[in-house]
């Protein structure tokens, strides 16, 4: 399975000031396209730490990193710059992100400066996605074995570049696999209970992934929300192995006392 990183820029993130949201959406997004996502950083706007960030994430074998922040006009916006340091690359005006910069302007009726054609900016070589939403067009550029998406920092904007051109692109190159999940509610067991349960069920299914999360009183009134996931060619054969082991966890578990829950029978995928 291919691995994927995920990097987040933006001083706001590490101060609280914004939510990471976009790190759960994107870690489901490539995770449901096939891809092990293994890590996600977040550093601030520095160029050293940007840098940094993506020669760790290629130089540990990532097949895919999206980044999110830091493509806009301000200046702290660095990530573009920032990326073509890491890789020794000229910084440059790119000629069609100019052009699909300026052209939202001029439907704006406002005319380019150096702050507008700083967004168009992108390390040689690289690929403008263009953004539906914003301004600020995505960033699609290939390092020896490794293709690094930057995306802007605004959800609506990063969501909208990502559905039009990154996932196409990643359903192409990705894996032939997709990912199942199904889930199951259990009630009346506290996690610490239902954790060997879950430890046994996967030693006998060991391509299965099993994830308790607990919610309620944990111990008055305790309530687990457990999910079963699966990456497979085969949706059959994806069924299958889920239905099996879902009927087998939902016994073990109704034999030390729970009651449990069918959620959700329909893979997600």
């Amino acid at each position: 399975m291919h691995g994927a990183w995920i990097v987040s820029i933006g001083n706001e993130l590490l101060i609280g000031r914004v939510i990471n949201s976009n790190l759960a959406w994107l870690g489901k997004k490539l995770t449901y396209l096939g891809f092990n996502v293994r890590r996600g950083l977040i550093v601030k706007d520095d160029c050293e730490e940007v840098a940094w960030a993506f020669r760790l994430a290629t130089s540990s074998g990532a097949k895919v990193v999206v980044s999110t922040g830091g493509l806009g006009p301000t200046f702290d916006d660095k990530t573009s710059e920032c990326l073509s340091k890491a890789f020794g690359l000229r910084y440059m005006v790119n000629d069609e992100a100019l052009h699909l910069v300026s052209k939202k302007y001029s439907s704006a009726g406002l005319e380019m400066n150096d702050y507008r054609i700083k967004m168009a900016m992108m390390p040689e070589g690289a690929k403008p996605l263009p953004n539906p939403v914003g301004t600020a067009p995505g960033i699609r550029l290939k390092v020896g074995e490794t293709y690094i998406f930057a995306l802007p920092g605004v959800p609506s904007e990063m969501k909208a570049i990502f559905e039009e051109h990154v996932e196409p692109f990643l359903k192409r190159m990705g894996p032939e696999i997709e990912f199942f999940e199904v889930e199951i509610t259990s009630k009346g067991l506290p996690e610490s209970s239902i954790a060997p349960v879950i430890d046994r069920v996967m030693m006998r299914h060991p391509r299965v992934y099993i994830k308790s999360h607990p919610s309620g009183k944990e111990l008055e009134a305790p309530v687990q929300r457990i999910h079963i996931q699966l990456s497979s060619k085969s949706r059959k054969e994806a069924m299958k192995i889920l239905e099996k082991v879902e009927e087998e966890l939902a016994t073990l578990l109704r034999e030390k006392g729970a009651k449990v829950i069918r959620s959700s029978r329909s893979p997600i995928h």
